[in-house]
């Protein structure tokens, strides 16, 4: 499918050259403002929305992601303005983004390295309230490569300011995994891919306060609520 010109006129400039295809950085996608006004709504939500996880705890808006298609609720104004602030970028090849995970991370909480998977357009926004973190990347298992460690499968890590947008296409996407570390502190190094445009330099180790993600995303199989009413 052909990108949409707007990624390639808009989006240029926040490319992440130093990491494969595809990851933009954009800085200050929102503002100080923007951030506390989310936080606020992230956290007057009902209890009721949060399910507590090993090492985080998450609310999940839009429907619940499944191969045989999504049942498609309707998003909160706030989270609603969201998507369409990230989708308007054509990132989600012109479509708008359906589907938002709240994830609230304390200092030295993360998660393993996972993928996204198939169920979702191949495009995730990640939107950063509260604090930094350090996303890191790694390569997939392989059998023929004989035996591998996680340490051994590291490629590079994103350092992920407050109020950035980090959206990550192709091979950041569908090939590598991606996770965050159970620690409170991050030092930073020359693995670090977007260091400049993280106004950052290596040698600095930054500790972590809770931080808020929103990962928003596009799920194409949606089943309507009315279509589902009308089966017999």
């Amino acid at each position: 499918m052909e990108r949409p010109s707007c990624i390639v006129e808009d989006l240029k400039q926040f490319v992440v050259s130093e990491a494969p295809q595809t990851a933009f950085y954009i800085p200050d996608f929102i503002s100080e403002d923007e951030e506390s006004f989310l936080l606020q709504q992230v956290y007057k939500s009902p209890k009721t929305k949060w399910t507590q996880l090993s090492g985080r705890r998450l609310q999940n808006w839009g429907g619940l992601p499944h191969p045989k298609g999504m049942l498609a609720e309707t998003l909160p104004d706030w989270l609603q303005s969201c998507c369409e602030k990230v989708s308007s970028l054509g990132v989600f090849g012109g479509k708008t983004a359906n589907h938002v995970l709240v994830n609230e991370y304390k200092p030295g909480e993360g998660i393993m390295a996972h993928e996204d998977g198939p169920l979702y357009h191949p495009t995730v926004g990640t939107i950063s309230l509260g604090s930094h973190t350090m996303l890191d990347f790694y390569r997939p298992v392989l059998a023929a490569d004989g035996p591998q460690t996680q340490q051994n499968r590291y490629l590079l890590s994103l350092l992920l300011r407050p109020r950035s947008l980090l959206v990550l296409q192709d091979d950041m996407y569908r090939q590598l995994l991606h996770g965050i570390q159970n620690r409170d502190r991050d030092p930073l190094t020359d693995r670090v891919a977007n260091l400049s445009g993280a106004g950052a330099r290596p040698g600095e180790t930054l500790s972590r306060g809770t931080r808020v993600s929103l990962t928003i995303r596009h799920v194409p199989k949606v089943i309507r609520t009315r279509m589902v009413l009308g089966r017999k």
